[in-house]
């Protein structure tokens, strides 16, 4: 994909939540944060989300204005409240978090009118994860969309969450999936709970035999990535930074993933590519970097030491 080749449409469902940090309150939630990215990278994501009718939900709807997103398919309700996550920063890449549910994200319908407005939209890939889905009703509409769009492509980032885990939506999940991407701890649940390899090559194998997934990606921090596509699996090494915070680096590399995906880059360019945005995120407080540091489709991957480990 070169920088005058036309940007994909990319639906993306799920959160909007404001990430609470000890000091400080942003704005995220991962299906708003891949789309900042992919557009940054010169994509056309579109999110299908819900934000409160309260004070948050319009300081978030304004942020993600500014940000210049498409807000089309992107609700408010006076059902629930605008989404929040309290997040626990520990030592070294261990983050938790707690959600609060249920969120405004949790009120989204899909009318007759929307559904067809997105299919004339006709995107070429759709975007999900765990969390979103983890209720009936969540459930009930993504399965809608994934009937109405039978041509989409699917990128399913595993993206789990305590209380939010069920294996069988998991596998649910995996089943409908195209591209896959999750972190260590999530293969050692996806391994425990589905018997796959609880090793990443063999985890990638195994799951795209299983499940005939065009591609899929293990992160493993500060050691890298190893992704299969095309049938080609590469281990890329990462990338030396200093820790700010970990959160939404996840994000950024599954959306850096995507974007190489769609670009038909080779799988070590993808690896490569995707590790660096991942750790710039590290390197950032919030999940979100400033536009001043971010990085776009035509930007060569910088010289930055690889980790020996």
């Amino acid at each position: 994909m070169s920088a005058d080749s036309p940007a994909t449409r990319v639906l993306i469902v799920g959160e909007v939540l404001w990430d609470e940090f000890p000091d400080s309150r942003r704005l995220g939630g991962a299906p708003l944060n891949v789309a900042v990215h992919l557009q940054r990278f010169g994509q056309l994501p579109r999110l299908f989300s819900a934000v409160g009718a309260d004070a948050l939900g319009q300081e978030a709807m304004t942020a993600i204005v500014a940000r210049g997103l498409d807000t089309t398919l992107l609700q408010s309700t006076e059902r629930f409240a605008t989404g929040r996550a309290t997040v626990d920063l520990r030592p070294g890449e261990h983050t938790s978090f707690t959600i609060d549910r249920p969120a405004a994200y949790d009120s989204l319908d899909v009318s007759e009118t929307m559904l067809r407005q997105i299919v004339r939209w006709e995107p070429a890939w759709f975007y999900y994860g765990t969390l979103f889905p983890s209720c009936p009703h969540a459930m009930a509409v993504l399965d809608q969309l994934l009937a109405a769009l039978p041509n989409s492509a699917r990128f399913y980032d595993v993206n789990l969450r305590p209380g939010f885990e069920s294996p069988e939506l998991v596998d649910r999940l995996l089943q409908a999936a195209h591209v896959v991407k999750l972190n260590e701890r999530e293969l050692w649940f996806v391994h425990e709970h589905l018997q796959l390899p609880a090793d990443p090559e063999g985890f990638c194998r195994a799951g795209s035999e299983r499940y005939n997934w065009r591609a899929a990606c293990v992160t493993l921090g500060a050691a890298g990535c190893g992704m299969l596509s095309a049938g080609e699996y590469v281990r890329a090494a990462g990338l030396r930074v200093d820790v700010a915070d970990p959160v939404g680096a996840g994000d950024a590399f599954a959306a850096a993933f995507l974007h190489g995906i769609i670009s038909n880059w080779s799988t070590a360019r993808v690896a490569q590519f995707a590790n660096y945005v991942g750790a710039q995120v590290v390197g950032t407080r919030g999940a979100l970097p400033d536009e001043g540091s971010e990085v776009r489709r035509g930007t060569p991957l910088p010289l930055i030491e690889a980790d020996p480990n």
